[in-house]
């Protein structure tokens, strides 16, 4: 039987460091929750990056995934993971390792999901990284800060709406599915935080057109008051708007993942 989340908390000296993004969910009922918007996880091999003490993971174990691959930079939680390991037997697998330098995807067979809390401080690259091979995962339910989980599911003319909106639903559709107020995590961030779920589309961009749309979008986007024939310039301006029939004083934040899709084609 594992030992009470806070118990592991002071046995292994686990408090949340702000360096690695950390704050903790402890709250069994949320994190059951977080586990059932992941939708079925039946014969599923489930990632889980940033497990900290195991709140989320005992969750996941707690299901029905064929097993649970926890990744983790932190030694103190490595530690905590592998004390939950002994408890729970050979479901759980624990990589100490750094996400972000990692291809998730061979850590585990198919058909493979990611479900994380994940550190604030790299959340946005871990989740582009995974967008550059989201063929290989059947969904990911993933925690972020509500600002950034609302920029991933912005429409287009919303405020939110910017790159990160145009390449996550570029590869998946997205949907907002839960709120979590700070209260819930220990220690309590500033802000909230909310669970979005991507799922894949069937068909997703070659390597290559995946290069060039983070192009285009940093260009769209990287001066949001420009009209498209400024901030495209450096990548054929008007004459490559007018090819995609796109108007060239429209501006980044009113064009549509389709359109967005035609113009990284025609580059």
């Amino acid at each position: 039987m594992p030992a009470a989340l806070r118990e592991v908390i002071a046995r292994h000296r686990l408090s949340a460091r702000h360096s690695l993004g950390q704050h903790f969910l402890l709250d069994a009922n949320l994190t059951t929750r977080i586990v059932r918007e992941a939708g079925a996880l039946d014969g599923r091999h489930v990632v889980e990056v940033g497990p900290g003490p195991g709140g989320l993971t005992r969750a996941l174990l707690n299901s029905n995934a064929a097993d649970v691959t926890v990744v983790e930079i932190d030694p103190r939680a490595v530690a905590a993971m592998l004390e939950l390991q002994a408890a729970s037997g050979p479901r759980l697998k624990v990589v100490a390792g750094d996400a972000m330098a990692l291809d998730l995807a061979d850590l585990v067979p198919s058909p493979r999901l990611i479900v994380a809390n994940l550190p604030f401080n790299v959340a946005t690259p871990l989740l582009v990284g995974w967008l550059r091979k989201a063929s290989r995962w059947e969904r990911l339910t993933l925690m972020f800060q509500q600002e950034v989980a609302e920029r991933i599911c912005a429409t287009p003319g919303s405020p939110p709406y910017g790159r990160l909106a145009v390449l996550a639903q570029w590869c998946c559709t997205t949907e907002l599915r839960l709120r979590i107020p700070p209260a819930a995590f220990v220690p309590s961030p500033k802000v909230s935080s909310a669970v979005v779920v991507l799922c894949p589309h069937a068909a997703q961009p070659e390597a290559a057109l995946f290069a060039v749309m983070e192009r285009l979008t940093a260009a769209a986007f990287g001066q949001r008051r420009k009209m498209l024939r400024g901030a495209l310039r450096g990548l054929g301006g008007e004459a490559l708007l007018a090819r995609a029939a796109v108007a060239p004083e429209r501006r980044a934040e009113t064009l549509t993942v389709a359109e967005f899709d035609r113009l990284a084609r025609l580059l």
